[in-house]
């Protein structure tokens, strides 16, 4: 049985009890994320608290990646989503996911941001591995989930989240064997 959302979480989340709002509503939505439907019918109420003070903070992170990934895991795990709120979007303020190939099962390193868009076969940072472009996905044909978050941290001014997106949903080309695979399939099966 999971930990119920305190009252002391959603003291702090409404700003009655001292702490930061947007780490105790991210919290939540972590205990929340590992709920089964019958915890989140029983705890419905909370949840729809908890939902709706992170939508607020949401638009109130400024250029605070990190809180804004974990309010908007929140909010997916506050709505019912099981697969994107369980800690798989933390790539896209780490700008790396690191996977498997499906075909040669080299570890890759899927990079975007600061150190540009590629997929490598081993460690970019400290090493000069195989490298390869990514092929972002077009942010009008994205499945309606990936579409909303992409609109949502465009719309919110989050610009590497929204790029990262179209990361995460597009594909790479493993740089040892050249197979193309699809990002968040990927992630999907590491995480």
């Amino acid at each position: 049985m999971i930990a119920r959302p305190s009252d002391d979480l959603a003291a702090v989340s409404a700003g009655r009890a001292p702490g930061a709002p947007h780490e105790a509503v991210s919290m939540a939505g972590l205990i929340v994320s590992a709920a089964d439907g019958e915890q989140t019918a029983r705890h419905a109420e909370e949840i729809a608290v908890f939902l709706r003070t992170a939508r607020r903070l949401l638009g109130e992170t400024g250029d605070d990646t990190p809180a804004f990934v974990h309010l908007l895991q929140g909010i997916l795990a506050f709505e019912g989503e099981r697969v994107w709120s369980t800690g798989r979007l933390e790539g896209l303020f780490t700008e790396e996911d690191e996977v498997d190939c499906p075909a040669c099962s080299s570890t890759l390193f899927v990079a975007f941001g600061d150190y540009g868009d590629f997929a490598s076969a081993g460690d970019y940072v400290t090493s000069d591995p195989l490298r390869s472009a990514l092929l972002p996905a077009d942010p009008t044909a994205l499945d309606p989930l990936p579409a909303r978050l992409h609109r949502t941290a465009t719309e919110a001014g989050q610009e590497k989240v929204a790029h990262g997106l179209t990361c995460l949903f597009g594909r790479a080309t493993c740089p040892d064997c050249e197979e193309v695979l699809a990002v968040s399939d990927q992630v999907l099966k590491t995480y």
